[in-house]
């Protein structure tokens, strides 16, 4: 009892495999039942029915490959045999007999190779539908037409030898096979384990040499079937010429065909009667679309080689027109040409346009994938669970001090100098490698850098923006805590140079001082986590600074009483009135206002507002 069961299908999905030899991008498939070359495709990958071959089979693909060296043989075979009628019923013969053959195996293999359907994008590996497709497609009438052996056949039947020029004419049917020399080359144009240059180059070669060896050929046979002999171009010059061997005879075409396609045009080779003439001006126009063609694929090749090199000299050149025209010093101008040399060097190695177009997600892996060691190693990233990388050229400022914090930067190789100024003097205070980072304190505190970071030789820093730092403490809870508790360890750590340079972290630290430690390490990380929270209170990232007073804020303070002082919010009542006991040697019972109210709610308060403790 037969049943009929609906056409097994795989989807796209169902071909990725876990391992490095499993297909890698299926969307690289079009029309050709082929993938691009270097899409690698392991066995047992793909599970079809019975007697059906996977279009990307390692096997069919050698098989595919075969067939186009026959098809060169084809093409080369096919005109030579319409014009030199001994050669294609002498050795010539069973060598065709044997790729029509061969190509007749195809055509019944193609009968149990799946397709890919354009509409769904899916496998098909049903016998009827693989087999209806390829009859009623043009394709399959003529491979049988392209590839039946006419002459043997008729030979067969009627034991004797046609002497016409019918089954010359029938050869050149085999041309159809070119199609898969086509296909063959726009693979190899996207196989990157080749040269696109000289896959293009060797193309153009090929075409060029197909027209000349076929427009001579033709040629050759239109003298051989003229009335008079010594009035055809090649009768002119060698007496009986059907008599001599074959290769003077392919000398002879190609020596015209060549000089009439490179348009040299001796004249000891020129037509002589009306049917010649004909072919050779309808040639002669044929080599001016061919040698255009020509012309513009090497121009293409050439220019897409050295691009780069144009818009690198003339971006120099406006480099150097704008330090004239401004009179800029020599050594801002070095400066200039030495980041924009090294932009365009390094280009290669960031490659910023392929991956700026891919998803978030491939990109955080490849981010990882890269710099996760050097993140690791970072004071900053200890512990923890969007970055970019940059190169600088020796002695360029990549941070200045005083400049409004947007970024700070993660070394990952090189090395900057950290350096300050004072009273226009240059001071230098410390020497920073990888994997080590700088304008972090500004971007925390959101405080104007307080050094300026130079490089000291090409160095690779990863720069992360203050926007998706912000992110990262308020997303992450946990990896925000352990951020905040190593900046405030790194902050103790921090050299006395360099700390009299930041009150700021001077002031946080003497808070931090004045406090009892403990001996308990749970205690200890308590109240760095503490800290830590008042850090980040401030949209996530940055802490809100007020300034408290002793007085009531109708009095004037007494002489000799202490000012003002600033102070980061802290998360309650009794730490606000805690810190300003520490800071006036007194403690108070209640919080005013400027204007003398009772003050009620911490979340109220804004940046530099005053609190009054009495």
């Amino acid at each position: 009892m037969s049943s009929t069961r609906s056409p097994v299908t795989r989807s796209p999905a169902s071909l990725r495999g876990q391992s490095s030899g499993e297909i890698r991008n299926i969307a690289s498939v079009s029309s050709s039942l082929l993938p691009a070359f270097g899409t690698v495709m392991g066995e047992g990958t793909l599970k079809l029915k019975r007697f059906v071959i996977a279009p990307y089979d390692r096997r069919y693909r050698i098989w595919q490959t075969f067939l186009v060296i026959l098809v060169v043989y084809s093409a080369w075979s096919s005109p030579f045999e319409l014009a030199f009628k001994k050669a294609a019923s002498g050795g010539l013969l069973p060598v065709d007999f044997l790729v029509d053959a061969f190509f007749a195996i195809d055509i019944l293999l193609t009968f149990f190779v799946a397709y890919l359907d354009k509409t769904t994008y899916l496998l098909i590996d049903h016998h009827n539908k693989i087999a209806f497709r390829y009859v009623t497609h043009l394709g399959f009438p003529m491979d049988v037409a392209s590839t039946i052996p006419f002459q043997p056949i008729y030979q067969f039947f009627n034991g004797k030898k046609q002497e016409g020029d019918i089954f010359g004419f029938l050869n050149l049917l085999r041309l159809w096979r070119l199609r898969r020399v086509s296909k063959f080359f726009s693979r190899l144009e996207k196989d990157t384990r080749f040269s696109y240059f000289w896959t293009r180059f060797c193309k153009l070669v090929c075409v060029t040499l197909f027209a000349v060896h076929s427009a001579g050929c033709f040629y050759y046979w239109l003298a051989t079937h003229y009335h008079t002999a010594e009035n055809t171009w090649i009768g002119s010059n060698v007496t009986s010429f059907q008599e001599r061997s074959i290769s003077l005879g392919y000398t002879y075409s190609m020596y015209w065909s060549v000089v009439t396609v490179t348009t040299v045009g001796y004249g000891d080779l020129h037509a002589h009667n009306t049917g010649e003439k004909v072919f050779a001006i309808f040639y002669m126009l044929f080599n001016i679309g061919l040698t255009a063609y020509l012309i513009g694929n090497m121009t293409n090749l050439v220019v897409h080689s050295v691009a780069r090199t144009f818009a690198m000299r003339d971006a120099i050149n406006e480099i150097l027109r704008y330090a004239r025209k401004n009179r800029l010093p020599e050594g801002i101008k070095e400066q200039m040409l030495a980041h924009l040399t090294l932009r365009f060097k390094t280009a290669e190695l960031q490659q910023e346009e392929v991956i700026e177009d891919l998803p978030k997600a491939i990109r955080s892996s490849i981010a990882q994938h890269l710099f996760h060691t050097t993140l690791q190693n970072t004071y900053l990233f200890k512990g923890v669970s969007e970055i970019k990388a940059e190169y600088f050229p020796p002695k360029v400022d990549i941070v200045i001090q005083n400049e409004i914090p947007t970024d700070f930067y993660i070394i990952v190789s090189g090395a900057v100098e950290v350096v300050t100024y004072k009273n226009g003097t240059e001071q230098f205070l410390s020497k920073l490698e990888s994997p080590e980072l700088f304008g972090e304190i500004g971007v925390i505190f959101n405080t104007p850098q307080p050094f300026t970071v130079r490089s000291k030789r090409l160095s690779q820093v990863v720069r992360i923006s203050h926007h998706h730092f912000k992110q990262l403490l308020q997303l992450f809870n946990t990896d925000g805590k352990i951020i905040v508790s190593n900046f405030l360890q790194h902050l103790k750590g921090i050299e006395k140079e360099e700390l009299q340079e930041i009150p700021l972290i001077s002031e946080l630290l003497s808070d931090l001082n004045s406090e009892e430690v403990s001996v308990n390490t749970e205690q200890n990380h308590e109240r760095l986590r503490q800290e830590g929270t008042r850090i980040r209170r401030v949209s996530g990232t940055f802490p809100t600074r007020i300034i408290i007073h002793a007085h009531h804020p109708h009095d004037k303070p007494n002489e000799g009483e202490i000012a003002g002082k600033l102070i980061h919010l802290p998360e309650s009542v009794e730490g606000l009135l805690t810190i300003a006991e520490k800071k006036f040697g007194k403690r108070g019972s209640m919080i005013l206002m400027a204007d003398g109210s009772r003050w009620k709610d911490l979340g109220a308060l804004r940046e530099n507002d005053h609190l009054y403790i009495v």
